[in-house]
């Protein structure tokens, strides 16, 4: 008698075709890859851009609010600051209001390669508005703003058992 747990393939399937955790994670890779290709003739991955273009601000920002705009931690936004710091297109500067924390901001030579990259992301995020139906991309976009700001304030999910025996998510 074994005491493994079989989850139907039924199950698998349905997983697979509802799962709007593996849709979206889906969907972000095939952007990522599509805008780090048409980004790179810049020098730049689409990270990279989304970190630049979140400096592009009059006056340069603390690393709290950028590391939430982009929805990582700091020591992840700290990583990601390294190469564009050893590119020489961005400062990270003492906080002179509060010692203990950095501000950040684009260097002449970085809002000079985001100003080249600029174009070639206009072109890519239209050709991909385009491809979706009438009024698609603005649904999307705020439906995915829904989804992250929403994120945040769900409950945690109970554990209960499933009807086939292992654990399931709550209500």
């Amino acid at each position: 008698m074994s005491n493994s747990i079989e989850i139907p393939f039924s199950t698998t399937l349905m997983v697979r075709d509802t799962c709007l955790c593996l849709h979206v994670q889906r969907a972000a890779r095939a952007l990522a890859r599509l805008f780090d290709d048409a980004l790179r003739p810049a020098g730049l991955t689409n990270g990279q851009f989304s970190l630049m273009m979140s400096l592009n601000r009059p006056e340069p920002p603390p690393m709290g609010p950028v590391a939430a705009l982009l929805a990582m931690d700091q020591t992840t936004l700290t990583a990601a600051l390294k190469p564009l710091q050893r590119k020489g297109w961005v400062d990270v500067m003492e906080n002179p209001r509060d010692r203990r924390g950095r501000l950040l901001s684009l260097t002449v030579e970085g809002k000079a390669a985001l100003a080249k990259a600029l174009p070639i992301w206009e072109v890519t995020h239209a050709s991909i508005d385009d491809g979706l139906p009438d009024g698609g991309a603005a649904r999307l976009r705020q439906d995915l703003q829904a989804l992250a700001g929403v994120t945040g304030e769900m409950p945690k999910p109970s554990v209960r058992r499933s009807r086939h025996g292992g654990p399931a998510m709550g209500e």
